[in-house]
């Protein structure tokens, strides 16, 4: 097993009036060479948006493009025709494939919208556009792992174009749980949303991440309330 880990404190800041953001890896005005990314995923952004603001139309290729919403709600518009609200609990993906434009602005005129943005580099290039998103109940991952993001339809999540799986979990105070890789030749990346965990002999805060690979199979414990996770496998090649 080979591991990194990336504490809270070293993520790249952005502050633009309207938008706080944290880059666990290279991003635009961010740099820093020994972090472009984890195998396959390019980025993990931590975003705060103000009331009515957001990132206007904008285009994108070539790319798979996840957001979580962790409070508030994000209005998206984009050129293939989609018009969608998504809201705490929903998970959206966008495989921009052979190329879209497309908008994500605070539905809220009064509260901040804080959500994940997640580029996973696709598996196969120039696809026709696709976007997705559903609904998951938050006591569908109470001390286990649901699956939210795959490439196989049988698992419930939305669907990728690429050998990776997005998984969340909410966990009690001294929870062991086991998470099996997917696929050979893949890696993890764990993201602390909440809480606080105890993985590969490293303590892991809010908001503090690690990546293991060369691995088949990790076990978690989490050390304090309301522990949220966020599992993000993807191939290590890319």
């Amino acid at each position: 097993m080979k591991t990194i880990v990336h504490p809270s404190a070293s993520r790249g800041k952005a502050q633009h009036g309207w938008l706080n953001s944290q880059h666990s890896f290279s991003f635009s005005q961010y740099y820093d060479p020994k972090k472009m990314g984890f195998g396959t995923l390019r980025v993990l952004n931590d975003d705060v948006v103000a009331p009515g603001m957001g990132f206007g139309t904008h285009p994108h290729a070539n790319m798979e493009i996840i957001s979580i919403p962790l409070k508030g709600a994000l209005r998206h518009r984009d050129s293939t025709g989609n018009e969608f609200v998504i809201r705490t609990n929903d998970v959206q993906i966008m495989s921009a494939g052979s190329g879209l434009t497309h908008s994500e602005i605070n539905h809220s005129e009064s509260e901040d919208v804080q959500f994940l943005q997640i580029w996973i580099l696709p598996k196969e290039k120039n696809i026709k556009p696709r976007y997705e998103q559903k609904t998951f109940a938050p006591e569908s991952r109470h001390n286990r792992f649901l699956t939210v993001v795959s490439p196989q339809a049988e698992d419930g999540g939305v669907w990728i174009n690429q050998d990776a799986y997005l998984s969340l979990a909410t966990l009690e105070p001294g929870l062991n749980l086991s998470y099996q890789l997917r696929k050979n030749g893949n890696g993890v990346y764990l993201f602390v949303l909440e809480g606080a965990v105890e993985v590969a002999d490293t303590r892991l805060g809010k908001r503090d991440a690690i990546g293991i690979w060369d691995a088949s199979a990790l076990t978690l414990t989490a050390v304090s309330p309301a522990t949220e996770v966020l599992v993000i496998e993807v191939p290590m090649v890319q």
